[in-house]
């Protein structure tokens, strides 16, 4: 029996015994971790080859940010939080090695071989901007927190059963299946939040609530803290001169800048003007347009201002119009293959995109997870068990997107369209004139397009002429961000256009785009709707691959199951970044394989400023 001298003698004992680990420690830990075997970088590395490990430090950088925002809390699903965050991570991303992460506020992990458990042990020199150390009591709190908070998170972090303590510096996650390869790496992204400071009392006197919006300036620990906030307008971040981790390898070369300033805009095209304005510094364009017509102003013919296309190793995910299979009219797959076929993309390609798009064909489009031609004997094995749940063309045809290459097979397409809207039960009857569709229970087939940006607009107008003349009643509305974010929240549209991206590494995401249990879900960007055992059983084969090939081939045969299902009329893609910026700033020769680099490795140039600033 124990007593209270025994007791009294283990509370004396020092913290790393009372954590004793029930295994004998014999674990290896890594600096790192990869999805593809070895990393590139070894333990002794001094920093990224892809940065400039004396780049200066100085200047500022003025970036754009498109919307709004009311709160500066990010782990709350209420308010419309900014997405500016100065907390680090346990991990770091490399940016030129595909799914590998380097020790940021963990020193090292470890996993045993059957990957049931990740253990995590930090650096005693991580701090936050009040010098309190972050501990391993911070890390449980912040895993409890955003998978309670955020339904994405709950998503994300499903197969994680636990956080505990397990060492005076180290945490343990346990899984709850082993052999999800991928846990290790998404647990290494967690936000490590300051539990002291979310726990007491705010500037007004009252107890902090994590679960709901806030303006007050929150406490963090990277290597920038905020100076200052003009709510739904901008913010102001400042370099912490002492961070704690400014010395790490996976830092040296890295947060360049003295300030970083978001301004944010309502509109593309009203930022856009900004830009040209010399109002912020650096743009990732998304319009096809403006890229071919708007770069004429003076900055960059004189080269004040710079236009380049970076072409990058990565996977182009799908873009596309979303129908909410909520809403019963997009229920049968016959209504949803006539939306397809009324899309003209050759015609929009042509007339509003000056050629510079390929058509999406594939959920992981430009990369070798694309499924291409009939399944292979591997994928066959995968599919065959569910082929009572699969579309039959899965197993027989190879996905094509119908083509409009003239008038012709314009019309034979919405003739193919109206053939099967019928066989749905949508007839065409007469109305005002007009040609409209009516089911058996006199429903009209109607439809709103609700967009975030009139740019939209554009290309949504030509496809609602394609379908008026089926007889679908079409609407277009465009809304500003914060409605369109609570409108994505509920599921409250008929089609929007979404974007899914893929890495060269898809694994547990896939459950919060097609998953069942995110469907249903407020928040989660299953925004379609997909409710599909066969593509629950295929996400699981994605996400439990053993190796790279098994991962490619679960994806590949992933990829067909979702293109058959016809949830979504796709877009396009283009193979490489469209960027333009103000010539103040210098970038390291090597440009990492996965990323433009900007604005990590980017720094301020003095002499090129002077000459921007002279024209």
């Amino acid at each position: 029996m124990t007593n209270r001298r025994t007791i009294l003698k283990l509370a004396s004992l020092s913290p790393l015994l009372r954590f004793a680990p029930a295994w004998a420690d014999d674990r290896v830990f890594t600096h790192a971790i990869s999805l593809f075997g070895d990393v590139k970088y070894k333990a002794d590395f001094k920093n990224f080859d892809y940065v400039n490990p004396t780049a200066p430090k100085g200047g500022k950088l003025r970036q754009k940010v498109l919307g709004t925002f009311d709160s500066l809390n990010p782990y709350s699903l209420k308010g419309d939080a900014t997405s500016v965050s100065v907390v680090e991570t346990l991990m770091k991303d490399s940016l030129d090695e595909p799914g590998t992460r380097y020790g940021l506020i963990a020193e090292s992990i470890y996993h045993p071989d059957d990957v049931s458990s990740a253990v995590f042990r930090l650096r005693p020199e991580a701090k936050f901007h009040d010098g309190k150390a972050i501990t391993p009591e911070d890390v449980v709190w912040s895993f409890n927190t955003v998978k309670t908070n955020l339904t994405t998170s709950a998503a994300y972090y499903k197969n994680v059963a636990k956080a505990e303590q397990t060492g005076e510096h180290e945490v343990t996650f346990t899984f709850t299946e082993k052999n999800n390869r991928e846990l290790p790496a998404i647990v290494g992204q967690l936000a490590v939040l300051p539990k002291h400071w979310w726990t007491a009392n705010g500037a007004d006197g009252k107890p902090r609530d994590i679960t709901a919006s806030t303006l007050e300036i929150p406490l963090g620990s990277g290597p920038y803290k905020f100076k200052d906030v003009k709510p739904g307008s901008s913010i102001t971040l400042v370099r912490v001169p002492d961070y704690w981790g400014k010395d790490l390898a996976a830092n040296v070369g890295q947060d360049n800048f003295d300030e970083l300033i978001y301004t944010y805009f309502q509109n593309q095209i009203v930022a856009f003007e900004a830009f040209k304005g010399d109002q912020y510094d650096f743009n990732l364009e998304s319009s096809s347009k403006a890229w071919a017509t708007g770069y004429d102003f003076p900055a960059i013919k004189d080269g004040r201002c710079v236009k380049d296309k970076i072409t990058l190793k990565k996977v182009n995910g799908m873009q596309a119009w979303v129908l909410n299979l909520r809403r019963p009219k997009f229920q049968d797959v016959r209504v949803r293959k006539a939306f397809n076929l009324a899309f003209d993309f050759e015609w929009s390609n042509a007339n509003l995109f000056y050629g510079q798009y390929t058509r999406s064909r594939s959920f992981f489009n430009n990369s070798e997870m694309e499924a291409k031609g009939l399944p292979s004997p591997e994928e066959m094995l995968l599919l065959e068990p569910l082929k009572d749940k699969l579309p039959a063309e899965v197993f027989t045809t190879e996905y094509v997107n119908p083509v409009n290459t003239d008038a012709t097979t314009r019309r034979a397409n919405l003739r193919a369209a109206s053939k099967l809207l019928a066989e749905a039960g949508w007839n065409v009857t007469q109305q005002d004139g007009k040609n409209i569709l009516k089911n058996a229970a006199g429903e009209v087939l109607s439809v709103t397009f609700t967009l975030d940006s009139p740019l939209f607009e554009r290309i949504a107008l030509p496809y609602k002429e394609q379908l008026e003349l089926l007889g679908i009643t079409t609407t277009i509305r465009t809304i500003d961000s914060a409605q369109s974010q609570k409108l994505l929240e509920n599921f409250d549209y008929d089609i929007i256009s979404g974007s899914f991206p893929q890495s060269l590494s898809p694994g547990n995401e896939q459950r919060y785009f097609w998953g069942s249990e995110a469907a249903g879900k407020t928040g989660s960007q299953n925004y379609a709707g997909i409710k599909d055992q066969a593509i629950d059983a295929l996400i699981d084969m994605v996400i439990f691959a053993k190796d790279r090939k098994a991962l490619v081939t679960a994806c590949r045969a992933l990829d067909r199951a979702l293109i058959w299902g016809y949830y979504m009329v796709p877009h396009w893609f283009i193979p490489y970044e469209r960027i333009a910026y103000w010539n103040r700033f210098g970038k390291p020769d090597v440009t990492p394989d996965f990323s433009d680099g900007f604005p990590t490795t980017w720094w301020w140039d003095e002499a090129k400023a002077k000459k921007v600033n002279a024209g």
